[in-house]
């Protein structure tokens, strides 16, 4: 059984979920969060912080840092409410693993995260990843997924519509396409602790087919 798992993210959708397995696969689980997970586990610590102290964290060596961290410009209020929860808060995490020596991060980012994009919320995933290469990590596993189905603890009235939408139409995604797929939040959640675990260095991204078969 791994040591330890840090996760920041872990009341989101892929979080909530990504928080069940760990607790399953890792010896000890720190749950980085600003409100309470709902959950009481013997290997659970929780550690609800103001995200600017996230350098205040202990992150042992080897340890396998998870990030499932994310908004909406909504939810955030404005594009630099919105870069600080996405861009500023996740790389900040991954800075501060790189002090632990074979730490490996585990991001959650986006189909067609890309920094050169025009779409403001692709511009920003791809900024990130490229920030989070840039460090140096053991190993550093990105997923993109495209729309996440799950229950969500709020409602998305636009995203909703999406999925929908997705699932519907996903057998027209095929090919180049078949990226675009609209995919469980579960899977990803299970094929993220399955690539933390590989013994495997180096930097790894993982689109729709990649993330299944991770999976299973």
């Amino acid at each position: 059984m791994p040591g330890q798992a840090i996760l920041i993210g872990a009341t989101g959708l892929v979080g909530g979920h990504c928080l069940k397995i760990l607790l399953e696969r890792y010896e000890t689980v720190t749950a980085i969060a600003r409100r309470s997970t709902g959950i009481t586990h013997p290997r659970l610590t929780e550690r609800r912080i103001d995200f600017e102290r996230l350098g205040t964290i202990e992150i042992p060596a080897s340890a396998h840092v998870y990030c499932a961290l994310g908004t909406t410009i909504k939810q955030a209020g404005s594009e630099d409410a919105f870069r600080r929860v996405d861009f500023e808060y996740p790389r900040m995490l991954a800075q501060h693993a790189s002090g632990s020596r074979g730490a490996r991060f585990i991001l959650v980012s986006s189909v067609g995260a890309d920094a050169n994009s025009r779409n403001f919320y692709l511009r920003i995933k791809g900024e990130l990843e490229a920030a989070i290469q840039a460090i140096p990590l053991e190993a550093v596993h990105i997923f993109r997924p495209s729309f996440l189905v799950g229950e969500r603890s709020e409602k998305r009235a636009g995203e909703a519509v999406g999925i929908a939408v997705a699932q519907a139409l996903g057998f027209l995604l095929v090919g180049g396409l078949r990226k675009y797929r609209a995919i469980e939040a579960a899977t990803v959640a299970r094929s993220m602790v399955a690539a933390a675990n590989k013994d495997a260095a180096g930097c790894f991204v993982y689109h729709y087919d990649e993330i299944r078969k991770l999976a299973d």
